[in-house]
C-alpha cells in the first residue's frame, strides 16, 4: 500500500493521482450503452430478453419470466432465520425513522396585504430502483433505496436487479417483501436503466431512477437524465480515514479493507500526522488480508488505489481530506467532534472509534447511497428529496399586486417582454378605476 508524506518533494504529483480516482472511461462505454438504450427504445421486451441471455446467461421464455413473483418474496422472507429476520427488520425500522426526519413539509405564508406564498411538496408517481448484483448481492441497497421512496409517499416503486443464471439472492427477495415491493424485474445493467427510463411492454416508465451500479449503469443513468431524474452518477466505493495517535491501527486496517473488498476499483485512504500509526496500520492491513474471503479483490484495491498519507499536522490532514471529498469518512481521533466544523466535503461522516463505516452501510439509519469520486463537493446522500418535487404557490391579492406590480412591469419592460409588462399593467389600470 502506497505510503506518502506531505513533506516529500513529489507529494503533490502523487496526491493529484488520488484526486483522479473517480475518473471513469464513460466516453468509450457510452457507445455501447447508447446502443443498448436504442435497442430497448425500439424493441422493448424483445431487446431485454436478448440482453439478459447475452449478459446474465439464461433464456427468458416469455414476458412473465422477467418479473419477480411476490409469492417468491414472501416465501424467502418466511424462510429467514429468526435472528436474520430480526436484524433485517431492525435495519428497516432505523432507516425508516431516520428518513422520516428528513421529510420536508408544504407551507403557506400569509402576507399582511392578503397575498399568499408557499410551497407544495408532492412525491413522484413512480420511482425506479436499481439494485446491483454480480460480484455481491446487496439487500441493504434495496432498503436504502426503497425506504426513502416509501417515506416520501411514492405510489408505485419498481425494482430492477440482475439475476445471473436466473437466480436471485434470497435475502434480497426477503427485503423486497419487507418493503412491500409489488413490481420487481430480473433485469440488470444499462438495459434496466433504459427500460425504466422509457418503459417496455412489462416494465413501466418511471419518473426517477436511483441506486448504485457499475460503469455501464452509471453511464446509462447519465444518458437518460432529462427523460427521467436520477440520484447521482456514482463510481466505485471509497473510504477516507482521519486518525491521530490515539487510533488503533488494528481497527484502522480492517476499516480500510471494508471498502477495498467491494471492488478492485475501490479506494481506501488513511491520512494521519503520525508516522507510527501509518506504518503500523500498513502492517496490519497485510495481516488482515490473509483472513479475508475476498482477499483477491481487496488486495488489488489496496495495491492500486489505496494510500496512507502522513501530514505535518491534523489541520493539513483535514485540508487534504476535504480535497478528496470521500464517500465515507471516519474521524478516529481523541475528540472527533472538534474536527467536524472543519470538514466540508464528505458523503457520510463516522465519528469516533466505535463507529465503523459498515454500521452505516446496514443499520445506523442514514442512507448508504452516497456520492463518490469527489462528487461529495456538490452531491448529497440519497434521501426522501430524491423522490419528491416542489411546486411554488403564489396567490396575489389586489392590494398585493398594487404594491409590487409596478416594479414587476418595469422589470418586464427592461427585458423587452411587452406581453409580460402588459399582463401586469392591465390589472394595475383596472384596479385604479
Amino acid at each position: 500500500m502506497l505510503l506518502l508524506k506531505t513533506s516529500e518533494q513529489n507529494f503533490q504529483v502523487q496526491f493529484n493521482t488520488l484526486l483522479c480516482r473517480g475518473n471513469m472511461d464513460m466516453e468509450n462505454v457510452s457507445k455501447i450503452v447508447s446502443t443498448i438504450i436504442a435497442e430497448i427504445k425500439a424493441d422493448g421486451n424483445g431487446a431485454l430478453k436478448n440482453h439478459i441471455e447475452k449478459f446474465d446467461k439464461w433464456h427468458v421464455a416469455n414476458d412473465e419470466a422477467l418479473e419477480v413473483k411476490t409469492s417468491d418474496m414472501k416465501k424467502a422472507y418466511d424462510a429467514l432465520d429468526t435472528k436474520l429476520k430480526e436484524a433485517l427488520e431492525l435495519a428497516y425500522k432505523r432507516i425508516y425513522a431516520y428518513h422520516e426526519k428528513l421529510m420536508p413539509k408544504s407551507w403557506l405564508d400569509f402576507e399582511d396585504s392578503g397575498t399568499v406564498l408557499g410551497q407544495k411538496v408532492t412525491p413522484v408517481d413512480r420511482a425506479g430502483l436499481y439494485i446491483p448484483g454480480g460480484k455481491a448481492a446487496y439487500p441493504s441497497s434495496l432498503l436504502m433505496n426503497a425506504i426513502p421512496a416509501l417515506v416520501a409517499g411514492v405510489k408505485e416503486v419498481v425494482v430492477c436487479t440482475p439475476a445471473p443464471n436466473n437466480e436471485l439472492n434470497p435475502l434480497l427477495l426477503a427485503a423486497m417483501h419487507l418493503c412491500d415491493i409489488k413490481k420487481a424485474f430480473k433485469v440488470g445493467g444499462a438495459s434496466a436503466i433504459a427500460a425504466m427510463a422509457y418503459g417496455t411492454q412489462s416494465i413501466p416508465k418511471v419518473d426517477v431512477i436511483t441506486g448504485p451500479g457499475n460503469i455501464f449503469v452509471a453511464t446509462a443513468k447519465k444518458l437518460v437524465f432529462g427523460e427521467v431524474n436520477i440520484d447521482m452518477i456514482a463510481g466505485p466505493s471509497e473510504i477516507g480515514v482521519l486518525a491521530d495517535t490515539t487510533a488503533n491501527p488494528h481497527l484502522l486496517a480492517i476499516d480500510l479493507l471494508s471498502q477495498a473488498e467491494h471492488d478492485e476499483m475501490a479506494s481506501s485512504i488513511l491520512i494521519t500526522p503520525s508516522l507510527e500509526i501509518a506504518e503500523k496500520t500498513r502492517t496490519e492491513i497485510y495481516t488482515w488480508l490473509e483472513t479475508l474471503d475476498r482477499k483477491a479483490i481487496a488486495e488489488v484495491s489496496i495495491k492500486e488505489r489505496g494510500a496512507i498519507i502522513v501530514t505535518r499536522d491534523m489541520d493539513e490532514a483535514v485540508d487534504l481530506m476535504n480535497q478528496i471529498a470521500p464517500e465515507h469518512l471516519e474521524v478516529v481521533t481523541s475528540h472527533p467532534f472538534d474536527l467536524l466544523p472543519k470538514i466540508h466535503h464528505a458523503g457520510a461522516i463516522f465519528m469516533g472509534s466505535y463507529t465503523p463505516e459498515p454500521i452505516g452501510d446496514y443499520i445506523a439509519g442514514p442512507n448508504h447511497t452516497l456520492p463518490t469520486g469527489g462528487t461529495a463537493k456538490f452531491y448529497s446522500p440519497l434521501g426522501v428529496e430524491n423522490f419528491l418535487k416542489r411546486s411554488s404557490i403564489i396567490s396575489m391579492s389586489k392590494q398585493g399586486l398594487d404594491e409590487i406590480g409596478e416594479a414587476c412591469a418595469l422589470l418586464a419592460h427592461t427585458e423587452g417582454l411587452g406581453a409580460h409588462e402588459a399582463s401586469v399593467r392591465v390589472r394595475l389600470s383596472q384596479s385604479k378605476k
